[in-house]
């Protein structure tokens, strides 16, 4: 947040109103304010516009996808080279992950995912990992192999991300049946007992 240095005032502090003394108490007072008392003040605005425009982001989202109910017309590119599209996928319950190897909360959420994947491919789940265009191939490349990442990993190239409503937060996660509806859309992790009952539903295991 940018902070702008005080005015002269012309009048001498003793000689303000009251009223405006504690006005003038409640801003920051410019250079010669303390470091300190600078940061304590605005750390929080920092952290409450970032939450805002998070929020913002995550709305503009939903909206941009809301009006889709089924699943758009989407190709990912595998790490191997091989494309996938939704409509090879059709028939099928899959989810299709949005992540990066940045961002933290995909690092946590990413063994339960495999996890969850492990517990339903015998089902005939389908996963689709797709790393940001932002991420660089190199780290998505080791991070699958090292992990040992047993679902399909794509790298997007932008388009993808648009198509599903222009997903910027990561990770976003879509929940898709048999006949390309959208079941869900997690944007962070998932609660995964909701996530388990929701593809047991699915793929008809319950």
């Amino acid at each position: 947040m940018r902070q702008y240095p005080g005015r002269p005032f012309p009048l001498l502090f003793s000689q303000l109103p009251s009223a405006s003394r504690r006005v003038f108490h409640a801003f920051p007072r410019g250079p010669f304010m303390s470091q300190t008392n600078v940061s304590r003040r605005s750390s929080p605005i920092r952290y409450i516009a970032a939450a805002v425009v998070a929020g913002a982001i995550a709305v503009a989202g939903y909206f941009a996808f809301g009006s889709q109910q089924h699943v758009p017309d989407a190709t990912f590119t595998l790490l191997s080279g091989q494309k996938v599209s939704t409509a090879d996928l059709k028939g099928k319950v899959y989810l299709v992950n949005f992540w990066a190897t940045s961002c933290d909360t995909c690092m946590k959420e990413m063994p339960q995912m495999v996890q969850t994947y492990n517990r339903f491919k015998d089902k005939g789940l389908e996963f689709v990992a797709v790393a940001m265009s932002y991420d660089a191939p190199m780290y998505v490349t080791n991070y699958t192999e090292t992990r040992r990442l047993p679902f399909k990993v794509a790298m997007d190239d932008g388009t993808a991300a648009k198509q599903f409503g222009n997903v910027q937060l990561t990770p976003t996660t879509f929940v898709i049946d048999r006949n390309g509806k959208v079941l869900k859309r997690y944007v962070g992790e998932p609660q995964f007992a909701e996530l388990d009952q929701l593809l047991a539903k699915a793929l008809g295991t319950t």
